[in-house]
C-alpha cells in the first residue's frame, strides 16, 4: 500500500502552516509563467498601436507586474518573502490573433522557489491590461494563467511536463 502524499503547507492536525525551509541548501532558483488576456481585434490594435484611453497598456502592466512579484508575500499567507534578483514581464501582441500573451520570469538565490512570485507577476500584468482597457471593451478575458517552468531546487519542471 502506497502512502497518500502529504500536503506541505498542513501540519499533522491539518491546519495551514509556512513550510520549513531552514534545512534546505540555497540555490538558484527561476520560475517563468504566462497569462493570456484575450480581446477583441479593434481593442487590440489600440493596445498595440498606444492609442488605448489610459496610455500604455503593455508598459503599465510590465510594471505592475514587477511590483506584483516584489510583493507576492504579503499577497499569498503561506510564501516566504525572498530576495528576488531578478524579476521581468514580457507582453507579445500575437499576429493573427485576438490575444496577448504575459510572459513573467523571477530569479532568486534562495532555500525556496520563485514559481508564486512568477505567477502572481504574470497574474497582475493581465489585470492591469484589462483595467486598463475595459473603457473601450467589456468583453475582456484573462485565462491560461499557468507555469511554464522552474529550475534550481529539488524539482525542475518544464510545461511539456504539465499532465493532460
Amino acid at each position: 500500500m502506497t502512502e497518500e502524499p502529504r500536503l506541505s503547507h498542513l501540519d499533522e492536525g491539518g491546519a495551514a502552516r509556512m513550510v520549513d525551509v531552514g534545512g534546505k541548501e540555497e540555490t538558484e532558483r527561476r520560475a517563468v509563467a504566462e497569462a493570456l488576456v484575450t480581446m477583441s481585434e479593434e481593442t487590440l490594435r489600440a493596445v498595440e498601436e498606444g492609442n488605448a484611453p489610459k496610455g500604455d497598456v503593455l508598459g503599465t502592466a510590465r510594471i505592475a507586474g514587477i511590483q506584483a512579484a516584489k510583493r507576492t508575500a504579503e499577497l499569498i499567507p503561506l510564501c516566504h518573502p525572498l530576495p528576488l534578483t531578478f524579476v521581468d514581464v514580457r507582453a507579445t501582441v500575437e499576429a493573427g490573433s485576438s490575444w496577448i500573451r504575459l510572459v513573467a520570469e523571477a530569479r532568486t538565490f534562495a532555500r525556496t522557489g520563485v514559481e508564486m512570485e512568477a505567477m502572481t507577476a504574470a497574474s497582475v500584468a493581465a489585470l492591469t491590461v484589462y483595467d486598463m482597457v475595459k473603457g473601450i471593451e467589456q468583453g475582456v478575458q484573462i485565462g491560461g494563467v499557468h507555469l511554464l517552468s522552474k529550475s534550481g531546487g529539488r524539482h525542475i519542471y518544464t510545461e511539456t511536463q504539465r499532465p493532460e
